[in-house]
Parts: structure tokens; sequence; C-alpha cells
């Protein structure tokens, strides 16, 4: 078959084999590339547990892979139902079991045995949903998909998308191949199968040929998301600054999570501009994909809102806000135990952590949601008297000031924070330092200089924020 297309100079392939037809073949038409071109080749089963043959369709796939003496491996999986239906979360479970697989085998590439018949049906599923140009361009012939198998290097490969079901059909007929029916592939309670089974044949009778045009226009719809892909890089690129984060403070793994929109930037595109910029932005964040409802209210309150507004739009992943004619995405971070009694969450009144410091390189607070690193200065407090302080670490409750140099007035945090840029928002996650009443430090600003002087071996007060780790 001429339109069959495997991977070059892959060392190790895996075929995903369910059984069906269309597997069955791939594995055939795999084991004869194999045998003529070299390299190795494995076949992998999953056992989804969901109809009472399961167990004879995984015997029948071991057995296909001995006759051709392919290595067979397979994995049961629990699929559990959940907000996406049956369907879904059979595919998640799926292919994160393929990605095992393939990961205790070394193989490199995964062959699944999409065909024409699917890419037809995946481009009129989207289109039926109001997709836009990237769910109209159906399946790659070739991607990696981590978020799926959760690998970033194993390819998944699609050599089978080019060639009819008939086609295939023909092909097992030739070579005498048998194959299982999933009974369930009949049931109209699927879309896919309503699809398959009412409109597919009606299309085939009107328009002969159908499934090669569909997939044309999905190749030009793929064609033109990855020019819009190519313009949103470049308005991301002119729209993106970097956050400067104040000196004693870090953001473990925040990464490019520190980044924010220039909204004067963004103000000049056109609005189908910085809609493709903003779902652009979400996608190389690895975000869930706004819908056009969402993404239009956040748009009219992003440019509408008043100046000194405090913006905030919901997101399942994220908090939209902004600060500064800047606008981030802030991770959702659950409330730290800091933040309120122990004893009653619902009361408002804090109780500061005591501790003392003997000579440790840093002290980890998880309630408070960080660390304070302790680190040699050539400015800072003296070890001997910092040892001696009964020391307290908490959240801000207002009217605290901090002096951060020997000849500038003490000032109030907010003023200082102000000055830093720090937004409102993170301002209640940035713990405080004292000795008994005096501030010693606050996270985000620095140190308070009534007791800090230069010498050797000094001690300067770091904070390091761990609560931003996975937002990254």
């Amino acid at each position: 078959m001429r339109s069959v297309h495997f991977p070059d100079s892959a060392p190790h392939l895996a075929v995903a084999l369910s059984g069906g037809l269309d597997s069955m073949v791939l594995l055939r038409l795999a084991h004869a590339h194999v045998r003529a071109h070299g390299g190795a080749l494995s076949a992998f089963h999953v056992h989804h547990g969901l109809s009472p043959h399961a167990d004879a369709w995984r015997d029948h796939c071991a057995a296909a892979a001995a006759a051709l003496d392919v290595p067979f491996d397979w994995r049961a999986v629990q699929v559990d139902k959940g907000k996406s239906g049956v369907e879904a979360a059979a595919r998640k479970a799926r292919y994160a079991a393929l990605g095992e697989i393939c990961r205790a085998h070394g193989a490199v590439v995964l062959l699944t045995a999409h065909h024409l018949d699917d890419q037809a049906e995946t481009v009129l599923l989207q289109l039926l949903r109001g997709s836009g140009p990237t769910g109209l361009s159906g399946m790659d012939t070739a991607n990696r998909g981590p978020g799926l198998l959760g690998d970033a290097q194993l390819l998944m490969a699609r050599p089978l998308l080019s060639v009819a079901r008939a086609d295939l059909e023909q092909v097992a007929r030739e070579q005498g191949i048998g194959w299982v029916e999933d009974e369930s592939n009949s049931d109209p309670r699927y879309a896919r199968n309503a699809l398959r089974h009412g409109v597919m044949p009606a299309l085939a009778a009107a328009f002969p040929g159908f499934q090669q045009r569909i997939a044309r226009s999905a190749a030009h719809a793929g064609a033109a998301q990855r020019l819009l892909d190519e313009l949103a890089a470049q308005d991301l690129a002119a729209c993106l600054v970097a956050r400067d984060e104040p000196a004693d403070i870090t953001h473990a793994g925040a990464g490019e999570a520190a980044g924010a929109l220039d909204l004067a930037h963004v103000r000049g595109l056109s609005r189908d501009r910085i809609d493709n910029l903003l779902r652009h932005w979400f996608a190389v964040r690895r975000l869930a994909m706004p819908s056009t409802a969402w993404l239009a209210q956040m748009v009219a309150q992003m440019l509408s809102a008043r100046e000194d507004a405090q913006l905030l739009v919901e997101h399942p992943d994220v908090h939209v806000r902004r600060h500064r004619d800047r606008l981030y995405l802030v991770p959702r971070l659950p409330d730290l135990a800091g933040m309120r009694d122990p004893e009653d969450a619902g009361l408002i009144e804090r109780h500061a952590q005591s501790f003392r410091w003997n000579g440790e390189a840093s002290l980890a607070f998880p309630d408070y949601g960080g660390v304070l690193h302790f680190d040699a200065a050539g400015r800072g407090f003296d070890p001997a008297w910092l040892r001696a302080q009964p020391l307290e670490i908490d959240f801000r409750k207002g009217g605290e000031r901090l002096r951060l140099a020997h000849n500038r007035p003490s000032r109030p945090l907010k003023m200082h924070y102000q000055a830093s840029g720090i937004p409102a928002w993170e301002r209640g996650r940035l713990p405080i330092v004292s000795a008994g009443f005096d501030l010693l430090f606050a996270a985000g600003i620095g140190m308070d200089f009534r007791h800090v002087d230069e010498g050797q071996g000094r001690i300067a007060l770091r904070w390091e924020s761990t609560a931003q780790a996975a937002f990254g």
C-alpha cells in the first residue's frame, strides 16, 4: 500500500493493538516494514475491562503477535467515567498505559491505526462542536503528546491516516487477517458512532470520496493554524514582559509564569489578533484552552476596567489578574495554614509561629508557603545576635514599618510593596520575620537596617516561595 508511511530511522516501533480490523492490519504492515528495513517491533494492548469480551480480545492480540514472533505486552486500566464520559476517560487511560509500556520496553515510536475515515469523522465532529482551525485540522500524521503519553520524547505516528477503511478491509481479506468486533462501536449513544453509522453512509452515497476532500480541507486548516501560531508567537514576543523579582524572594519553578502581557501593546492589536494571542499564551503555558465566551468576557474586562480596578477573571487552572496595565496568569493557590487560626478556619485572627535560629542554612515554614534562607553576606545581622533572639514568622496584620537603609526613614510595608511593584494579591502571601516588637525582615522587600550592619560573616535573610513551584 503506497499510502502507508512509517517513520524513518526508528529503532523500535510499537503498535497499539486493540484487536480490531485497523490495528490488526497495521500490525501485519508494520511487521513487513521492519523485516524489510530493520529495527525492532512490539505490540502493546490495553485491557479496559468495559466489555465481557475484553479477556478474549487480549488473548486474540497476544496470539496474533506470537504468530509473527512480535513481543507482546499489555496493561489493565480502570476507567472512571468522571465528567467527560466513558469515551474520554477510556482514551485518557489507554494512552497513559501505552506510554508506560513504551517506556518499559524502550519503544520510541507508538503506531496507532487511525485511517482516512477516522480523520473525516474527527473533522466533522470538531465542526459540529464549533471548533476553530486547530480542531478542524484533524489528526497529524505524527506528533508528540506528553499530556496523553506522559513522555515528551515518545512520538505517536499514524501511518494509515491516508488509507480508507475499505482498503484495510481488502488487505485483511487478501491476507487472511482475523479481527474482533467491539460491540460498543455500534452503540449510537456515542457521538462518533452516531456519525459513523448515520451520517457517513449518506455522505458516501451523495459525495463519493468525500473522505479525501475532508482530509484536504483539514490540511488547509492546519496550514492556516500554523500561520496563526507564527503570528501569535510574534505578538507574544512583542507583548510579553519579564517580571522583576525582588532580590530577597524567589518563586521556585515559576519560570515563564512570572511573565506578563503589556496591555499598552495588546491594545494596539485588532480584536482577532488579541484573541489569537491570548489562546497562544494559554497554549504555551499548557493551560486549558478557554471557550470563546470566556475569552470574550476576559478581553472585555481587560480593556474596559478602570485603571485602578483589581481585575480578576476566574479560569479552571489560573486567575487572570491585571496590575499596572499588565496582565498576569496567576496560579490558583490554596490558602496557607498561617493565614488563619489552625484551630478554627473561620477566624480571621492569625497566630505567629515562634522559632529560634541555630545556625541552619535554611528553615522550612510550610504553613507560610516557603523556606527562609540564612545566607552568609557582607551586610546583614550579626549571627551571635540573631541566635539569641526569639523569632517569629507571620503574615502582616497592618501598620508594620520597615527601614531599608540607615539614611532612609521607616515606611509602611504598603508603600514598600507599591514601590517594589508587588501586586496586591501577592502581598498577603509574603511573610514577615520579627524579634519581639522589632520587624527584622519582610519577604519581597528586604531587611530592616536598624539591626543590620556590615562585616564578615553577617547573615542576610531571603525568602523562597514554594507554593508556586508547580506552576511553570
